[in-house]
């Protein structure tokens, strides 16, 4: 029995190797484009996704078919323990040292769970080990140079899996090359739905116990509902003075008072939570495109220079003389100053962090509540340089001619993190999940580094059309109805220390 197993052993598991590469590469060749998608979404390998995906498919058949050959099956051998190595110690790392855990792969070990495959690849470990000793013993090989071979063997496949993985981390934390890596279900829908009666809401703000919306057809309207959406109420704001012919009437909520202002007159109206009655804040003091509320008398806005006509950002201090200061060097010209710096102004108030996000190029501005620049970060995307044409009118305006390449839909920071919707497609991702959903992407706002990103599906035609970030929630705004989703751990672990802690302790 010994010997009969002695002399039928190498073939055996050479065989057994061959049919186990094979069946895997000619799965993953039938079914190609979403092993790619696969691999992209890989926590170790994605910023490698496009080369590893052929070296794979080509290192399996070629192994395979070197195994069923006498003349190659010895090198074979040593070939089938490399990949077996390499398989094994990206599933340990994968285990033990990824940011998250994948789905399972496919193809015949599509029922087995991370650690099972670990078992698994350990004994065909085993077995190629075992294949070579024995080939190598009857080649008359001394055991000292077996040790020495198949030493070599694993430790240059255990490092090349540990260099691929210290360098996708870096590519796509810090250098990505626009390929995504989605978390797995780093938010979870709820059965929480608040019915709206139109489509034309907008979160306005929140606070301990309540979320806010306004209205873009009917600005007046101010809906408070709990932060369970079981229940809402309505209030008609009354102004002190209505006597001017508004054009984009907004209201924000922060603190225990509502703004209601519109830039074009320009106005801020304020008044306290539960009560109609608005008065006059500031009239005249700035015009203004965008407005955050920093403090009860303190603004921040993204405006229009009178003199150069391009956009830039202004504090407006309603304690000061003169009220309002402007940041010409923050929004950096790379056109025409004004469709060129369009983007988001957001506010972080755990972190007491200003975030400008350009919406055409790949970039966004951090800054202190006083406007002082500390960081410039860049989106994952390669759209360096906004992607426009303009022309310049007679009378001094701007005009695009041409559709733009949008980059940065809408962005909404809480607790250090960026939260980005992102209108480009990246590399080895699904068309059907983009026609489906948007997308979330996530980043650092105190150093360059892409966390991940995630789907919000829609639901039948209904998409999101605005969403609000609250620490242990996300309110989304899809159709006709608000939406909340529970943010996970996978999230909530990268919040800085504050304000952000204490949602996450809840």
């Amino acid at each position: 029995m010994i010997g009969f197993v002695k002399k039928h052993f190498v073939k055996t598991v050479s065989i057994l190797l061959a049919l186990l590469f094979m069946y895997a590469a000619a799965s993953k060749l039938l079914d190609f484009e979403n092993f790619q998608v696969q691999l992209a979404q890989s926590p170790l390998l994605s910023a490698y996704a496009g080369i590893i995906s052929y070296l794979i498919l080509i290192i399996e058949f070629a192994v395979a078919i070197a195994l069923c050959v006498t003349s190659t099956r010895f090198i074979a051998l040593y070939g089938s323990l490399a990949l077996m190595v390499a398989f094994t110690i990206y599933i340990y790392l994968i285990l033990n040292y990824s940011d998250f855990i994948p789905c399972s792969c496919g193809g015949i070990l599509e029922k087995l769970g991370w650690k099972e495959h670990l078992i698994f690849n350990i004994c065909f470990v085993v077995l190629s080990l075992g294949a070579i000793i024995m080939l190598s013993r009857n080649k008359g090989y001394k055991i000292r140079t077996i040790l020495a071979f198949t030493t070599i063997t694993t430790l240059l496949s255990c490092g090349a899996v540990i260099l691929m993985f210290l360098g996708s981390e870096h590519i796509v934390k810090k250098e990505n090359n626009f390929i995504r890596r989605f978390l797995i279900h780093p938010v979870i829908e709820e059965k929480k739905i608040l019915d709206l009666d139109n489509t034309d809401y907008y979160f306005a703000g929140y606070d301990e116990g309540h979320i806010y919306l306004g209205n873009r057809i009917f600005p007046q309207i101010l809906i408070t509902a709990d932060t369970g959406l079981v229940s809402d109420q309505l209030m008609k704001i009354e102004p002190d003075n209505m006597n001017h012919k508004f054009s984009n009437l907004r209201v924000q909520t922060s603190d225990g008072f509502y703004y209601f202002y519109d830039g074009t007159i320009p106005i801020i109206y304020r008044g306290r939570l539960g009560n109609p009655n608005a008065k006059t804040l500031s009239f005249q003091d700035a015009y203004f495109n965008q407005l955050i509320v920093l403090d009860s008398t303190r603004f921040g806005l993204r405006t229009q220079s009178s003199i150069t006509k391009q956009f830039t950002l202004a504090l407006l201090d309603l304690n000061l003389d003169p009220k309002i200061k402007l940041f010409p060097q923050l929004l950096e010209k790379q056109i025409d100053g004004v469709f060129d710096v369009d983007g988001n102004i957001s506010y972080d108030k755990s972190q007491k962090n200003i975030i400008y996000t350009y919406l055409y190029r790949n970039q966004y501005l951090i800054m202190d509540d006083h406007f002082n620049l500390e960081n410039k970060f860049n989106t994952i995307d390669t759209t360096r340089i906004a992607q426009i044409k303009i022309t310049k009118l007679a009378d001094g305006r701007h005009k695009m001619n041409a559709p733009p390449l949008k980059v940065n839909r809408q962005s909404v920071a809480f607790g250090g993190v960026l939260f980005n919707q992102s209108d480009l497609m990246g590399k080895l991702e699904s068309r059907d999940a983009w026609k489906a959903a948007k997308v979330i992407d996530m980043y650092r706002t105190d150093r360059q580094e892409y966390i991940g990103s995630f789907y919000i599906y829609n639901k039948k035609e209904m998409k999101m059309h605005d969403f609000m970030i609250t620490g242990k929630y996300m309110y989304v705004l899809r159709g006709d109805e608000v939406v909340r989703y529970r943010i996970r751990d996978i999230i909530k672990k990268n919040y800085i220390r504050g304000e952000a802690e204490n949602h996450h302790k809840e």
